[in-house]
């Protein structure tokens, strides 16, 4: 008790009195004292392509009140990757043409039930093919291929898995991208314990922790996309969330370098852009052909984040979920080159069906 009465003595000698206080980490959360220029952004520069956004009732919902909230943040295009298969690829595609056909496009998603029977593979690209022909205008895989999609026989299908390999060829032919989410942040693996950068995240969602028998060591999974992107060579494939490499912008380099028909979109890892100004400005000015702008979860009033990383140069302003990163963030200052071709010149490029018009030079 000596630190307690050491304390009393102190407050007596001020003439205040020194409560004792608990607090933890989840509740430690002052604002900041410094006084910096700021420059909150709500509109971005230019008009941006969101190629990362998730919309599940496509088929039915009221695309024209969508777009006018898109318009209050300058959002000029928003991908749908939820876009599943069959009917409604065809329900979607149908009240895009009808309503706002410059605004949206849809991509297609892989049913993997039954792999494994025989001819399963050509039978799941000419679904692809179909769903093309219905307006797909691209293919997103989510992470549960490598990790919880079973074979007819229960054993979990790698995401280099041969039985896939005509679903990536026939995007190859078809000119579409394929976007694919593999694996979680390397961190979700490492011990829960207080040198884990993401305790707070592992904590407040603990069903996000893995091991590596859950299913595969996280290098593993990281391993098989690559191998993926190697072996077809004429797909252009968008690895979600800067394949996880956020964090090592010098290894994301070397591996661009390494394959080019592999791109990089930012969605929910701004947080890590943000932290590395210089270095980011750096890696996204020499990358600049091989970035997309992406969000992830349609927040209209997170991307005022995302803008403002991208085009200022403020200083040590906060980001929006404090269990996604309880560091503050800095303005990279991108220059208007590099912000129009993440924001929507590589989109262009890669997704056929933009109307490009709709976008300045």
């Amino acid at each position: 008790m000596k630190i307690k009465l050491i304390a009393c003595t102190i407050g007596l000698f001020f003439g205040t009195t020194i409560t004792a206080q608990t607090m933890d980490f989840e509740g430690y959360n002052p604002p900041s004292t410094l006084v910096v220029p700021e420059h909150p952004i709500t509109r971005s520069k230019f008009p941006f392509i969101d190629i990362h956004s998730h919309q599940r009732r496509m088929g039915e919902q009221d695309l024209n009140a969508l777009a006018a909230e898109m318009d209050g943040i300058n959002m000029g295009l928003m991908v749908n990757l939820s876009g599943g298969s069959g009917k409604s690829i065809a329900d979607a595609s149908t009240n895009i043409k009808a309503n706002q056909p410059k605004r949206f496009i849809v991509f297609a998603n892989v049913n993997f039930i039954n792999v494994g029977e025989q001819g399963w593979g050509e039978r799941a690209a000419a679904q692809l093919e179909r769903d093309y022909n219905q307006g797909a205008r691209g293919l997103k895989i989510f992470k549960s291929l490598g990790f919880s999609v079973k074979d007819i026989d229960g054993n979990r299908v790698a995401v280099d898995d041969p039985r896939l390999d005509p679903i990536w060829a026939k995007c190859g032919e078809l000119g579409i991208p394929v976007l694919i989410h593999t694996a979680d942040p390397k961190q979700f693996w490492a011990p829960f314990d207080a040198e884990n950068e993401r305790w707070l995240e592992l904590k407040t969602h603990p069903n996000r922790k893995r091991e590596d028998d859950n299913p595969v060591p996280w290098e593993t999974l990281i391993q098989e996309q690559h191998n993926v992107f190697k072996k077809h060579k004429n797909t252009q494939f968008i690895a979600a969330h800067l394949g996880w490499y956020g964090n090592d912008l010098a290894h994301l380099g070397k591996l661009l370098d390494e394959m080019p028909n592999m791109n990089v979109e930012i969605g929910a890892v701004i947080a890590e852009l943000g932290r590395q100004p210089r270095a980011a400005n750096a890696f996204l000015t020499k990358y600049q052909d091989r970035v997309l702008f992406g969000k992830d979860a349609y927040n209209p009033e997170e991307y005022a984040t995302y803008f403002r990383v991208l085009e200022t140069n403020d200083e040590y302003f906060p980001y929006y979920k404090k269990y996604h990163a309880y560091w503050k963030m800095y303005g990279l200052g991108l220059s208007d080159e590099v912000l129009k071709k993440i924001y929507y010149k590589n989109a262009i490029r890669l997704v056929p069906g933009i109307d490009a018009s709709a976008f300045p030079k």
